[in-house]
C-alpha cells in the first residue's frame, strides 16, 4: 500500500499558533516505526501542479496564493500567514491526495497523512485550508480518465463547505458529509448529502447515522473513487470538536466506511483531515489506527477477500 507523507515541507508558523502543525511529522515518523513500514512504501508524492490545481481553482486565487499577493482578509480567512512555505506545503498536501487516488484506483486502497483541506473553494482559501486537495484530486482521475465518477465521504467534523461549493451543479461527483451542526463552517453550503449532528452526539448514534447515510450515498454515487476524509476531529477530547466519539468509536466509524466501499467494490484514498485534540498524542493515535485500518483493508483487496 501507498502512504504519501510530506512534513518535511514546513509550513512556519508563529509560536503559539492553534494549529497542531506538528501531528504530521509525528503521525509519520510512528508509521515509520511500527509494522506498517515494514510491508507498506512511505514516499513523498509530487506536488500539485498550476494545470493540476486550475481543474478546480481560479486563476487569479491561484496567482494571488503563488505571488504572496493575497489581501489581509484573505489570509485571516485562511488562518495561516503567507510564506513560500505556504505555497510549497499546499502544494504537496494535495500531490499527496492526487498520488493516492492514482494507487487506490491501481492497488484498492491508498492513504495520504495530509489533506482533508475541504474549506477550500475554488477562488479562496479558509479554516486552514488553501487548496483543496479533494477536488484537485477529482479533476485529476478525471481528466486522466482513471475515474469517470467520484464520491467524497467527508466525516471530517466540520462540513465540507467549499468541496459542496466546487461540485455544486456536477452530477459526476457526490458529495457526501456527517459533521456538527453547530460547528464551523457557520454558513453551510448544501452537498448532496449531508447529515448534521448536534452537540455532544455520542458514538452509537453518531455510528447509525453514517451508516444510514453510506447506504444513502454509495448507491446513489455509483461512483468509481471514494475519497474518505477521515477527520480525528469527532473525538469527545478534540477542543473544536462539539461531538462525543471516543477513540474505539472512531475505529469503527473507519471499519464502516471501508466496510461500505469494499462491499460496493470501491477503490479508497484515505485522507487525514482535521484533529485538534487537547493532547497532540490522541490525534496521531486516531489517525495511525486510521491508517492501520486502511493497511488491513487493502490486504483484503489484495488477497481478493
Amino acid at each position: 500500500m501507498d502512504i504519501y507523507y510530506c512534513d518535511e515541507f514546513i509550513l512556519p508558523l508563529p509560536e503559539g499558533h492553534r494549529f497542531p502543525m506538528a501531528k504530521y511529522s509525528l503521525l509519520r515518523q510512528r508509521v515509520a516505526v511500527s509494522e506498517l513500514a515494514e510491508r507498506h512504501r512511505l514516499s513523498v508524492p509530487p506536488p500539485a501542479t498550476d494545470a493540476d490545481l486550475l481543474r478546480a481553482h481560479d486563476r487569479d486565487y491561484l496567482e494571488r496564493v503563488k505571488n504572496g499577493t493575497l489581501a489581509d482578509a484573505e489570509v485571516r480567512r485562511i488562518g495561516f500567514p503567507w510564506s513560500p512555505g505556504l505555497v510549497a506545503r499546499s502544494r504537496r498536501s494535495v500531490g499527496g491526495t492526487i498520488a493516492a487516488s492514482r494507487s487506490a484506483l491501481a492497488e484498492g486502497l491508498a492513504v495520504n497523512l495530509a489533506g482533508g483541506t475541504h474549506h477550500a473553494f475554488a477562488n479562496r482559501g479558509e479554516g486552514f485550508c488553501v487548496f483543496n486537495d479533494a477536488a484537485v484530486a477529482t479533476r485529476a482521475m478525471q481528466a486522466e480518465g482513471r475515474a469517470e465518477r467520484i464520491v467524497i465521504l467527508d466525516c471530517d467534523v466540520h462540513q465540507g463547505n467549499g468541496t459542496a461549493a466546487i461540485f455544486a451543479d456536477d452530477p459526476t461527483v457526490f458529495t457526501f458529509s456527517i459533521h456538527g451542526a453547530n460547528n464551523f463552517p457557520f454558513h453551510k453550503v448544501a452537498g448532496d448529502l449531508d447529515i448534521a449532528l448536534p452537540d455532544a452526539t455520542g458514538g452509537a448514534d453518531y455510528l447509525e447515522a453514517l451508516e444510514a447515510g453510506l447506504d444513502e450515498a454509495l448507491p446513489a454515487a455509483s461512483a468509481d473513487l471514494a475519497i474518505y476524509l477521515a477527520g480525528a476531529d469527532p473525538y469527545e477530547n478534540d477542543r473544536y470538536g462539539k461531538l462525543a466519539l471516543s477513540a474505539a468509536d472512531l475505529a469503527e466509524r473507519d471499519r464502516l466506511v471501508l466496510d461500505r466501499c469494499r462491499a460496493a467494490g470501491l477503490p479508497v484514498a484515505i485522507v487525514m483531515s482535521g484533529g485538534y485534540a487537547t493532547e497532540i498524542s490522541d490525534i496521531v493515535a486516531i489517525q495511525f489506527q486510521t491508517v492501520r485500518t486502511g493497511a488491513d483493508y487493502w490486504e483484503l483487496w489484495r488477497s481478493g477477500v
